[in-house]
């Protein structure tokens, strides 16, 4: 999405800078209709209500949907978790060669997994080395499957196996391709925007002006959208799902 190539540090100062300009457009047009003496353009308080009350409502629920994508993320960090761990014990089950193959593959699995969270690798490189990890891994159940298919464990294995797979697209599908959609944020931003200027109008039109609230305003509306941001985004930000879990199962593996 082409919002997510903005910087987080640059969403916080843009959003004040729009709505300080919007408040000071609002504000010189009604000065201007007071220094001409033409009538003043009523805007009442109900209207300005009813605009902010809208971008109210279009936050709330961009939040509540950011949130829930963040909330889903930390779940399913701990049921990936799980899945490679119990992929880990059934793999006990091969015979040695194959045992000791796929728990050096398990291990550059969980490697890979919390570099790839945490930033360290480009999204391009880490779903590439995932995807190879992956043919390796099924490639291994697959020649044991063919040995013996009809055994319990082997199918214990292969499902096990499977879930690792399945909750890896889970994640890549919160994580990268259900994000906040662009044009619900043309239209936060347009509605930011429209209530400015309305407000930027009664100021402008009235006997004084408080630019520190002015300010204090600007302040926390671009809080808002900095946080709905940065829920949106897995890879920065200071909000990060915690990877405690899979880095306790990494240092887990790589014990002797």
């Amino acid at each position: 999405m082409a919002f997510d190539v903005v910087p987080i540090w640059l969403v916080f100062l843009g959003t004040m800078a729009l709505v300080l300009l919007c408040i000071e457009l609002g504000i010189v047009d009604g000065r201007r209709r007071v220094r001409l003496g033409r009538r003043k353009l009523e805007v009442s308080g109900a209207i300005v209500g009813a605009a902010m009350g809208v971008l109210a409502f279009m936050l709330a629920f961009t939040f509540n949907s950011a949130a829930g994508r963040f909330d889903a993320r930390k779940a399913l960090v701990i049921e990936e978790t799980n899945a490679i761990e119990t992929t880990w014990l059934r793999a006990g089950f091969l015979e040695d060669a194959a045992r000791t193959e796929m728990r050096g593959l398990l291990r550059d699995y969980v490697d890979l997994r919390v570099k790839f969270a945490l930033g360290d690798l480009t999204i391009e490189d880490g779903l590439h080395q995932t995807d190879t990890l992956h043919t390796r891994l099924w490639a291994i159940a697959e020649t044991a499957g063919r040995r013996d298919g009809h055994a319990i464990t082997t199918g214990l294995l292969i499902e096990s196996l499977n879930e690792v797979i399945d909750v890896h697209l889970k994640r890549l599908s919160v994580s990268l391709r259900t994000r906040v959609p662009g044009s619900i944020w043309s239209g936060l931003y347009l509605l930011l925007a429209v209530g400015m200027v309305m407000m930027g109008l009664q100021i402008g039109q009235a006997v004084g002006r408080h630019f520190a609230l002015e300010l204090a305003l600007a302040a926390t509306f671009a809080l808002v959208f900095t946080l709905i941001s940065d829920l949106d985004r897995p890879q920065q930000g200071l909000l990060r799902v915690s990877q405690q879990s899979m880095e306790e199962l990494q240092i887990k593996l790589h014990q002797p």
